[in-house]
Protein backbone atom coordinates (compact mmCIF):
# COMPACT_ATOMS: atom_id res chain seq x y z
CA UNK A 1 0.00 0.00 0.00
CA UNK A 2 1.30 3.45 -1.13
CA UNK A 3 2.29 5.88 1.87
CA UNK A 4 0.77 9.07 1.99
CA UNK A 5 3.16 12.31 1.35
CA UNK A 6 2.54 13.32 4.60
CA UNK A 7 3.88 10.23 6.00
CA UNK A 8 6.89 9.19 3.18
CA UNK A 9 7.65 13.24 3.71
CA UNK A 10 6.89 13.84 6.90
CA UNK A 11 9.82 16.50 7.77
CA UNK A 12 9.77 19.77 7.40
CA UNK A 13 12.44 21.76 4.95
CA UNK A 14 12.97 25.41 3.37
CA UNK A 15 14.90 26.66 1.02
CA UNK A 16 15.55 28.96 -1.93
CA UNK A 17 14.08 27.33 -5.29
CA UNK A 18 13.79 27.94 -8.92
CA UNK A 19 9.91 27.82 -10.43
CA UNK A 20 11.31 28.27 -14.25
CA UNK A 21 13.52 28.27 -16.42
CA UNK A 22 14.31 31.91 -15.45
CA UNK A 23 16.68 30.10 -12.61
CA UNK A 24 15.33 33.14 -10.42
CA UNK A 25 15.89 31.47 -6.34
CA UNK A 26 13.12 32.73 -4.34
CA UNK A 27 12.10 31.11 -0.65
CA UNK A 28 10.46 27.74 -0.66
CA UNK A 29 8.90 25.36 1.38
CA UNK A 30 8.92 21.68 1.14
CA UNK A 31 9.21 18.73 2.93
CA UNK A 32 11.57 15.21 3.10
CA UNK A 33 11.78 12.04 4.34
CA UNK A 34 12.84 11.59 8.05
CA UNK A 35 16.14 10.13 9.08
CA UNK A 36 16.97 6.69 8.08
CA UNK A 37 18.89 4.18 9.67
CA UNK A 38 22.08 4.48 7.26
CA UNK A 39 21.13 8.32 6.94
CA UNK A 40 23.26 10.84 8.55
CA UNK A 41 20.86 14.90 9.00
CA UNK A 42 23.13 18.03 8.46
CA UNK A 43 22.37 21.18 9.68
CA UNK A 44 23.71 23.08 6.92
CA UNK A 45 25.86 25.90 7.16
CA UNK A 46 27.67 26.83 3.83
CA UNK A 47 27.08 25.66 0.31
CA UNK A 48 28.90 26.62 -2.64
CA UNK A 49 27.67 27.54 -5.76
CA UNK A 50 28.80 25.49 -9.15
CA UNK A 51 28.21 26.38 -12.80
CA UNK A 52 26.65 22.66 -12.71
CA UNK A 53 23.66 24.27 -10.27
CA UNK A 54 23.55 27.33 -13.06
CA UNK A 55 23.02 24.56 -15.67
CA UNK A 56 20.59 22.74 -13.75
CA UNK A 57 18.08 26.11 -12.62
CA UNK A 58 18.31 27.05 -15.99
CA UNK A 59 17.33 24.08 -18.24
CA UNK A 60 20.38 24.36 -20.14
CA UNK A 61 20.71 21.05 -20.33
CA UNK A 62 17.05 20.28 -20.80
CA UNK A 63 16.66 17.73 -18.31
CA UNK A 64 15.43 20.16 -15.15
CA UNK A 65 12.33 19.39 -13.43
CA UNK A 66 10.81 22.58 -10.99
CA UNK A 67 10.40 23.51 -8.19
CA UNK A 68 14.65 22.95 -7.80
CA UNK A 69 16.48 23.46 -5.13
CA UNK A 70 19.96 23.51 -6.66
CA UNK A 71 23.48 22.83 -4.70
CA UNK A 72 25.24 20.09 -3.94
CA UNK A 73 28.72 21.45 -2.43
CA UNK A 74 27.99 21.37 1.61
CA UNK A 75 29.83 22.19 4.80
CA UNK A 76 27.66 21.42 8.01
CA UNK A 77 27.38 19.62 11.62
CA UNK A 78 25.31 16.47 11.95
CA UNK A 79 22.29 16.54 14.05
CA UNK A 80 20.99 13.17 13.37
CA UNK A 81 22.62 9.91 12.69
CA UNK A 82 20.70 6.65 12.06
CA UNK A 83 21.17 3.28 13.73
CA UNK A 84 23.49 1.62 11.36
CA UNK A 85 25.75 4.82 10.81
CA UNK A 86 28.90 4.04 11.95
CA UNK A 87 31.43 6.84 10.80
CA UNK A 88 29.39 9.99 12.23
CA UNK A 89 28.40 11.36 15.45
CA UNK A 90 25.94 14.10 16.14
CA UNK A 91 28.43 17.21 16.47
CA UNK A 92 31.06 16.21 13.78
CA UNK A 93 31.43 18.86 10.88
CA UNK A 94 31.33 17.46 7.70
CA UNK A 95 31.29 17.95 4.17
CA UNK A 96 28.81 16.55 1.84
CA UNK A 97 29.62 16.56 -2.24
CA UNK A 98 27.08 15.13 -4.87
CA UNK A 99 27.14 11.31 -4.65
CA UNK A 100 23.78 10.16 -3.63
CA UNK A 101 22.18 6.73 -3.82
CA UNK A 102 25.34 4.11 -5.53
CA UNK A 103 24.45 1.04 -5.02
CA UNK A 104 27.72 -0.06 -3.63
CA UNK A 105 27.91 -3.47 -5.03
CA UNK A 106 28.93 -3.32 -8.91
CA UNK A 107 32.45 -3.34 -10.18
CA UNK A 108 32.76 0.76 -9.85
CA UNK A 109 31.83 0.51 -6.53
CA UNK A 110 33.55 -2.05 -5.82
CA UNK A 111 37.03 -0.29 -7.25
CA UNK A 112 35.99 3.02 -5.23
CA UNK A 113 34.86 4.53 -8.43
CA UNK A 114 30.90 5.39 -6.68
CA UNK A 115 30.95 8.51 -8.65
CA UNK A 116 30.72 6.37 -12.49
CA UNK A 117 28.03 4.02 -10.68
CA UNK A 118 24.63 3.94 -13.36
CA UNK A 119 22.10 3.89 -10.18
CA UNK A 120 24.19 6.97 -8.39
CA UNK A 121 21.67 10.02 -8.35
CA UNK A 122 22.34 13.76 -8.49
CA UNK A 123 20.22 15.76 -6.33
CA UNK A 124 18.89 18.89 -6.63
CA UNK A 125 16.02 18.92 -4.23
CA UNK A 126 17.48 19.58 -0.73
CA UNK A 127 20.19 21.92 -0.13
CA UNK A 128 19.93 25.83 0.49
CA UNK A 129 18.12 25.34 3.49
CA UNK A 130 19.14 25.70 6.88
CA UNK A 131 17.41 22.54 8.60
CA UNK A 132 18.53 19.19 6.93
CA UNK A 133 20.02 17.32 3.87
CA UNK A 134 19.67 13.45 3.47
CA UNK A 135 23.14 12.21 3.02
CA UNK A 136 22.71 8.68 1.64
CA UNK A 137 31.41 31.56 -19.33
CA UNK A 138 34.36 31.82 -20.28
CA UNK A 139 34.56 33.79 -23.66
CA UNK A 140 36.32 32.00 -26.35
CA UNK A 141 40.06 31.61 -26.21
CA UNK A 142 41.87 34.12 -28.26
CA UNK A 143 43.72 32.11 -30.49
CA UNK A 144 46.64 34.91 -31.43
CA UNK A 145 47.01 35.71 -27.36
CA UNK A 146 50.84 36.30 -27.11
CA UNK A 147 50.27 34.35 -23.84
CA UNK A 148 49.39 31.51 -26.03
CA UNK A 149 51.96 31.79 -28.51
CA UNK A 150 54.99 32.36 -26.71
CA UNK A 151 53.93 29.40 -23.98
CA UNK A 152 53.53 26.40 -27.30
CA UNK A 153 54.62 22.90 -26.75
CA UNK A 154 55.77 23.39 -23.45
CA UNK A 155 53.33 21.64 -21.25
CA UNK A 156 52.78 18.25 -19.72
CA UNK A 157 49.50 18.45 -18.96
CA UNK A 158 46.17 21.15 -18.93
CA UNK A 159 43.45 20.79 -16.41
CA UNK A 160 39.96 22.62 -18.27
CA UNK A 161 37.38 23.76 -15.84
CA UNK A 162 35.90 26.12 -18.74
CA UNK A 163 32.02 25.21 -18.49
CA UNK A 164 31.03 27.39 -21.52
CA UNK A 165 31.30 26.34 -24.94
CA UNK A 166 34.79 27.05 -26.34
CA UNK A 167 37.76 26.17 -28.75
CA UNK A 168 40.23 23.46 -27.68
CA UNK A 169 42.73 24.16 -30.66
CA UNK A 170 44.44 26.49 -28.40
CA UNK A 171 45.07 24.33 -25.52
CA UNK A 172 45.93 21.40 -27.75
CA UNK A 173 48.86 23.65 -28.89
CA UNK A 174 50.05 24.63 -25.45
CA UNK A 175 51.14 20.67 -24.94
CA UNK A 176 54.42 18.87 -25.52
CA UNK A 177 54.32 15.64 -27.78
CA UNK A 178 52.39 13.03 -25.68
CA UNK A 179 50.80 15.73 -23.34
CA UNK A 180 47.26 15.52 -21.75
CA UNK A 181 44.14 17.80 -21.93
CA UNK A 182 41.84 16.94 -19.11
CA UNK A 183 38.08 18.26 -18.92
CA UNK A 184 36.57 19.32 -15.89
CA UNK A 185 33.89 21.92 -17.06
CA UNK A 186 30.83 20.36 -18.62
CA UNK A 187 29.66 22.55 -21.50
CA UNK A 188 27.24 21.37 -23.78
CA UNK A 189 29.57 20.36 -26.43
CA UNK A 190 33.33 20.83 -28.01
CA UNK A 191 34.59 20.56 -31.16
CA UNK A 192 37.59 18.38 -30.97
CA UNK A 193 40.31 19.14 -33.25
CA UNK A 194 41.58 15.75 -34.05
CA UNK A 195 44.76 16.48 -36.30
CA UNK A 196 46.72 18.10 -33.36
CA UNK A 197 46.22 15.13 -31.59
CA UNK A 198 47.13 12.64 -34.09
CA UNK A 199 50.42 14.59 -35.24
CA UNK A 200 51.63 15.00 -31.72
CA UNK A 201 50.35 12.41 -30.25
CA UNK A 202 48.17 14.32 -27.21
CA UNK A 203 45.21 13.19 -24.97
CA UNK A 204 42.32 14.46 -24.25
CA UNK A 205 40.30 13.14 -21.09
CA UNK A 206 37.56 13.86 -18.57
CA UNK A 207 37.06 13.65 -15.25
CA UNK A 208 34.09 14.10 -13.54
CA UNK A 209 34.50 13.64 -9.31
CA UNK A 210 36.73 10.92 -7.41
CA UNK A 211 34.99 8.43 -5.32
CA UNK A 212 34.50 8.04 -1.64
CA UNK A 213 38.34 7.05 -1.17
CA UNK A 214 39.80 9.40 -3.47
CA UNK A 215 37.71 12.34 -2.53
CA UNK A 216 38.81 11.60 1.48
CA UNK A 217 42.70 10.94 0.41
CA UNK A 218 42.42 14.96 -1.31
CA UNK A 219 40.65 16.04 1.74
CA UNK A 220 43.67 14.49 4.26
CA UNK A 221 46.53 15.74 1.94
CA UNK A 222 45.07 19.29 2.52
CA UNK A 223 44.49 19.28 5.83
CA UNK A 224 47.91 18.44 6.39
CA UNK A 225 49.45 20.56 3.96
CA UNK A 226 47.24 23.18 5.04
CA UNK A 227 45.73 23.67 1.53
CA UNK A 228 42.41 25.98 2.12
CA UNK A 229 40.38 27.32 -0.99
CA UNK A 230 40.30 31.02 -1.93
CA UNK A 231 36.17 31.54 -1.50
CA UNK A 232 33.65 34.39 -2.12
CA UNK A 233 31.29 34.78 0.82
CA UNK A 234 27.66 35.99 0.15
CA UNK A 235 24.67 36.48 1.80
CA UNK A 236 21.53 34.46 0.31
CA UNK A 237 19.80 36.94 -0.79
CA UNK A 238 22.81 37.57 -2.89
CA UNK A 239 22.65 34.63 -4.24
CA UNK A 240 20.84 35.90 -7.76
CA UNK A 241 23.22 38.01 -8.64
CA UNK A 242 25.59 35.43 -7.82
CA UNK A 243 24.31 33.62 -10.40
CA UNK A 244 24.11 36.20 -13.09
CA UNK A 245 27.93 36.64 -12.35
CA UNK A 246 28.88 33.37 -12.59
CA UNK A 247 26.88 32.86 -15.91
CA UNK A 248 29.36 36.19 -17.40
CA UNK A 249 32.47 34.98 -15.71
CA UNK A 250 32.46 37.91 -13.01
CA UNK A 251 33.94 35.82 -10.30
CA UNK A 252 37.43 35.31 -9.27
CA UNK A 253 36.95 32.73 -6.78
CA UNK A 254 34.05 29.95 -6.22
CA UNK A 255 31.40 31.95 -4.61
CA UNK A 256 29.62 30.26 -1.03
CA UNK A 257 26.78 31.14 0.28
CA UNK A 258 26.68 31.82 4.26
CA UNK A 259 23.56 29.78 4.55
CA UNK A 260 23.85 29.41 8.54
CA UNK A 261 23.95 33.32 9.81
CA UNK A 262 21.88 34.52 6.45
CA UNK A 263 19.37 32.84 5.38
CA UNK A 264 16.89 33.75 7.91
CA UNK A 265 17.34 36.79 7.38
CA UNK A 266 17.15 37.31 3.85
CA UNK A 267 13.77 34.74 3.59
CA UNK A 268 12.10 37.36 5.73
CA UNK A 269 13.22 40.13 3.50
CA UNK A 270 11.77 38.50 0.20
CA UNK A 271 8.64 37.35 2.07
CA UNK A 272 8.09 40.89 3.04
CA UNK A 273 8.99 42.14 -0.51
CA UNK A 274 6.53 40.15 -1.84
CA UNK A 275 3.66 41.33 0.57
CA UNK A 276 4.83 44.31 0.46
CA UNK A 277 4.29 44.35 -3.48
CA UNK A 278 7.65 45.27 -4.17
CA UNK A 279 8.87 42.07 -5.74
CA UNK A 280 7.60 41.06 -9.74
Amino acid sequence: MAKSPETEHPVKAFGWAARDTSGTLSPFNFSRRATGDEDVKVKVLYCGICHSDLHSVRNERGNSQYPMVPGHEIVGIVMEVGSKVQKFKVGDKVGIGCMVGSCRSCNKCTNNLENQCRKMVLTYRSTYFDGTRTYGGYSDIIVANEHFIAAADTMDGIIDTVSAVHTLLPLLGLLKSDGKLVLLGSPKALELPVMPMLAGRKMVAGSGIGGMKETQEMIDFCAKHNITADVEIIPMDYVNTAMDRLAKADVRYRFVIDVGNTLKAASLRRVSEREGGTEA
